[in-house]
């Protein structure tokens, strides 16, 4: 199972750090993807972390603003997202993939959790 959480209302250039907490299973043996949804739009994956191989990958609108990271001790991975925009607003997902790391490959992730609303507006 998966937990996300740590969205909001935040303004333009603000920060936010969302957090996907896991139970069930071990984060060593799955890759962490982060994906988001706005509204009249597909899904897209910007993110993703696997601890094993210290694989991250980042989608090119958010290289540079989001950083994303894991403590395996406590289960979670997070996403830091800095200089928000306010095409960033999205309802933000993140899913475990036990055979694929690259967020482009959604599809393949295994467990989802349930989103977690960002807005970015003045």
């Amino acid at each position: 199972q998966l937990q996300a959480c740590g969205g909001g209302l935040v303004q333009p250039g603000g920060s936010l750090r969302l957090s996907c907490a896991a139970s069930g299973f071990t984060l060593d043996d799955y890759a962490i993807g982060w994906f988001r949804q706005a509204p009249g739009k597909e899904r897209e994956g910007i993110s993703s972390i696997r601890s094993s191989d210290g694989s991250i990958y980042y989608d090119d609108s958010v290289k540079g603003r989001f950083t994303i990271s894991g403590d395996n001790a406590k289960h979670t991975v997070y996403l830091q997202m800095n200089s928000l925009k306010p095409e960033d607003t999205a309802v933000y997902f993140c899913a475990a993939g036990r055979t694929v790391v690259d967020p482009d490959r959604g599809d393949e992730y295994e467990h989802w959790g349930q989103g977690t609303q960002v807005t970015v507006s003045s």
